[in-house]
């Protein structure tokens, strides 16, 4: 049933979610977990209108190729298969499923500090991607990505605190076949960080090996289902309103297992999807629900995220753009979507066109990404490290993103009015005496525990930088990143543990590629 009450209740309840998200325990500004939902991009009168078009295309049109996991599934609970092969979904198994889905469950970290709760709004910002290619820094060419790279950006993005997930972001293009791939992708992801890691998988027959080694890590099974620190990115729908049979059939066996998932659908706006922006998040909406369904009907009790990714297409060249300001409108509309279904959501905001972390990625990362933040996105993935339209990766985007993500996620907090913060007493004892008020405790205080401040963003005078170098912020991060990566090796899986995993599975990260020289 769709979330269609913006009463006082929901206003009441989104005060108190953004009170307790705007402080961390040492006092400095809490910056994951914010709740975005001001920027409305669609007008909520249009919504039902939207939600009918959607519900019409899984009616009427249907989709097309579904593997037979599917069409047992569906027909089974009132679906139907016309006479080209068109899977139907009915109008009482959409509004069971919509109804049915649950809701507010957090993504958890392999420590509790890095737990994402989802719903309601709540904002985090991470990576991902999938790129084939790294941007070398020390040659400063690009180059296949491998898999001591894609260990080297976990590591990265477990060091900086504004990037609050890692979504795998680079391709280990050096492993020999799928099943190497799927398991040194998730083990390489999950050793590099403590934080909530989106893994994919390409064939069903992995997951459980997949599964198993999570299980380890967590001590359990149960131990892993009830703080699950590893989702599956799935794409099961392929544009225009087709399923992948592979991509259904891993969905089918995490929903099974208990695995958290992503139902993501990746349209190009006049290409595999219409050219209006309307249509296409119709499109999207329709092809992410039908896999959603899916795996609902395989485990009622699946936890699915809604990974709407209306994409675009620069239309006089035919490829993909990926920082378009419609892109960023449309991604923006699907969260808003996601909102009034009450869904958990994912949107991808950040894969810039440019090529490097220059001022066309900042204008174009920043615009996406604070669209999507506002608009309140669960999850924006791709926020952090991608260029040239998600095919490369940079490591010293990582930092740079780092500080921009700080900014966006500061913006989502609400002004308080009070008393205390309206100041009057302040304002008058400051005209009738030292004339400024940097001296007053409450500055010092508020300095400390109100203020966002960039790790390597330069606000420093003209002089000062000119005597240090008047290195550009690029130099600045490339210097952070070679520092962060000779030094930072997290510890967080023991080594006992890590010698158990690498006895039982095809681990091909070596050790010594996981400790400081």
């Amino acid at each position: 049933m769709p979330n269609t009450d913006n009463g006082g209740r929901a206003n009441r309840s989104r005060r108190r979610q953004r009170a307790g998200s705007s402080r961390s325990q040492s006092g400095a500004p809490r910056l994951s977990g914010i709740v975005g939902g001001r920027y409305q991009p669609l007008n909520p009168a249009d919504l039902p209108r939207l939600d009918q078009a959607v519900r019409k295309i899984l009616q009427d049109v249907g989709m097309s190729e579904a593997p037979d996991v599917v069409v047992e599934r569906v027909t089974a609970a009132g679906g139907s298969l016309d006479d080209d092969g068109r899977l139907h979904f009915s109008a009482d198994l959409i509004e069971r499923a919509l109804a049915g889905m649950p809701r507010d469950f957090s993504l958890c970290g392999q420590r509790p500090e890095h737990d994402l709760q989802l719903g309601g709004g709540r904002v985090h910002v991470g990576s991902g991607g999938a790129a084939p290619m790294v941007l070398d820094f020390e040659t400063g060419r690009y180059r296949e990505s491998n898999l001591r790279d894609l260990y080297a950006a976990a590591r990265l993005v477990d060091s900086l605190e504004n990037i609050h997930f890692f979504s795998r972001s680079l391709v280990a293009r050096d492993m020999p076949d799928t099943h190497s791939l799927d398991l040194n992708t998730a083990y390489a992801c999950l050793a590099g960080t403590s934080k909530h890691v989106f893994s994919s998988v390409s064939l069903a027959a992995h997951v459980e090996e997949v599964a198993e080694m999570c299980f380890a890590i967590a001590g359990s099974r149960e131990a892993f289902l009830e703080r699950p620190f590893l989702s599956l990115n799935i794409n099961p729908p392929v544009p225009p309103l087709r399923f992948d049979p592979d991509s259904c059939e891993v969905m089918a066996e995490a929903a099974r297992l208990g695995i958290p998932l992503h139902s993501n659908t990746f349209g190009q706006m006049g290409a595999s999807s219409p050219v209006t922006m309307a249509g296409t998040i119709a499109q999207t909406i329709a092809e992410t629900l039908s896999g959603m369904i899916f795996a609902w009907l395989i485990n009622p009790q699946a936890r699915i995220i809604f990974g709407t990714r209306p994409m675009l297409t620069d239309l006089r060249t035919g490829a993909m753009s990926g920082g378009s300001p419609e892109g960023a409108i449309a991604m923006a509309a699907s969260a808003q979507m996601a909102s009034y279904y009450g869904l958990p959501s994912s949107t991808i905001a950040g894969a810039t066109d440019s090529k490097i972390a220059d001022a066309q990625s900042g204008y174009e990362k920043s615009l996406a990404i604070t669209l999507a933040a506002q608009a309140g996105s669960n999850l924006i993935t791709q926020a952090a490290g991608m260029q040239a339209s998600l095919m490369g990766c940079a490591l010293e985007s990582y930092v740079i993103d780092n500080d921009m993500l700080g900014g966006v996620m500061k913006s989502l907090s609400a002004i308080e009015v009070s008393d205390e913060t309206l100041a009057l007493d302040a304002i008058d004892e400051v005209v009738h005496g030292e004339g400024h008020f940097l001296g007053r405790p409450e500055t010092l205080q508020r300095m400390q525990t109100d203020f966002v401040y960039p790790d390597i963003g330069d606000r420093r005078t003209i002089d000062e930088w000119q005597a240090d170098g008047g290195r550009d912020i690029r130099e600045v991060a490339l210097e952070r990143t070679r520092d962060i990566l000779q030094r930072h090796y997290p510890h967080h899986i023991s080594v006992e543990l890590d010698n158990d995993l690498r006895e039982r599975f095809d681990i091909r990260l070596p050790r010594s590629a996981m400790e400081a020289m």
